[in-house]
């Protein structure tokens, strides 16, 4: 089930595409998120972080990303009021 995990993770598929040999994906996909929701995968990571920085392996440089992602003003899908009538949803009384 971990070697399934992992795959999966590694290479970025749907879980729908992993392979067979790791067994149906739903038993893989079930494992997976059981073992995230009783913070197993958490653990996991802390205890490897932790061994690897005792052994000097890890490098804590950090890298900042202040890259910004600017969206159109229509881009939104939230109703907004004109003075009028209100755009998406409020139109639909008056049709009857």
């Amino acid at each position: 089930m971990v070697e399934g995990i992992v795959y999966r993770y590694r290479t970025g598929i749907a879980w729908r595409d992993l392979p067979s040999v790791f067994g149906p994906w739903q038993t893989v996909w079930k494992w997976h998120r059981r073992l995230a929701g009783d913070g197993l995968w958490d653990t996991v990571l802390d205890r490897l972080l932790a061994a690897a920085d005792a052994a000097g392996q890890v490098d804590w440089s950090v890298s900042v990303d202040s890259t910004i992602a600017r969206a159109h003003q229509h881009a939104t899908n939230i109703a907004r009021t004109t003075g009028g009538f209100v755009e998406l949803h409020g139109s639909g009384h008056r049709a009857a």
